[in-house]
């Protein structure tokens, strides 16, 4: 896959997290999520994101399309994974990667480290500088069926990468994937931005990560 690029925008923290969304839309190009990578896991839900960033701010929308919602977790750095879950994984030395991962009504996990195991959890007080905004709310729900259609918007500060030193995104080239799961719901799925080469599905494999450039 060739490099991503993703635009930096000309607007200011003060944009209030409603018209985010709207930016995004009007400045950046629709990107699906929309590789299977497991056959026995088929069932691929409509997925894709937009991105941009203001220096100091990721600016990131998912819309979603898809047959199952769930969202049981509230816990931040619970297992969102399990419910309807959208994610950003994100690389700034090649080796080491943060992980954000956001249930369908805006429940966070965010975490660092090198594979899988041993990771530690960004502080939740840095967490709880992220700005969320799910089209769901924020209640959770036991898993419901019948077709559904939502959009998370997402602000990530600087801050939150807190095991790296990074001032302003401007110029930063990094790895990144983006995933769609529902590893705990009654039709699991398992579907990626960048393709990723196990036999079973496994997100914290950043060899696996696509180029990003941040404008």
């Amino acid at each position: 896959m060739t490099s991503l690029l993703i635009k930096k925008l000309l607007h200011e923290k003060t944009v209030p997290i409603s018209k985010v969304g709207a930016c995004l839309e009007a400045e950046t190009d629709e990107i699906p999520i929309a590789r299977i990578n497991w056959p026995k896991h088929p069932y691929c839900p409509k997925v894709s994101f937009r991105i941009g960033h203001i220096q100091t701010e990721i600016w990131l929308t998912f819309c979603v399309s898809e047959e199952r919602i769930r969202a049981l977790e509230t816990r931040t750095h619970g297992a969102v994974y399990n419910d309807s879950c959208v994610e950003f994984f994100v690389s700034f030395d090649g080796t080491n990667y943060y992980n954000f991962e956001i249930n369908c009504i805006g429940t966070p996990h965010v975490a660092y480290g090198s594979s899988r195991n041993g990771r530690k959890f960004v502080p939740e007080p840095l967490v709880d500088k992220m700005v969320i905004q799910s089209t769901l709310g924020n209640r959770p729900f036991e898993e419901k069926a019948g077709g559904f259609e939502w959009a998370m918007t997402v602000r990530i500060p600087v801050e939150c990468f807190a095991f790296d030193t990074i001032a302003s995104l401007s110029g930063v080239r990094a790895t990144a994937n983006f995933y769609k799961v529902g590893s705990g719901m009654s039709v699991p799925h398992y579907v990626t931005w960048a393709p990723v080469g196990t036999e079973a599905p496994d997100y914290h494999r950043p060899e696996y990560f696509a180029g990003i450039h941040f404008e």
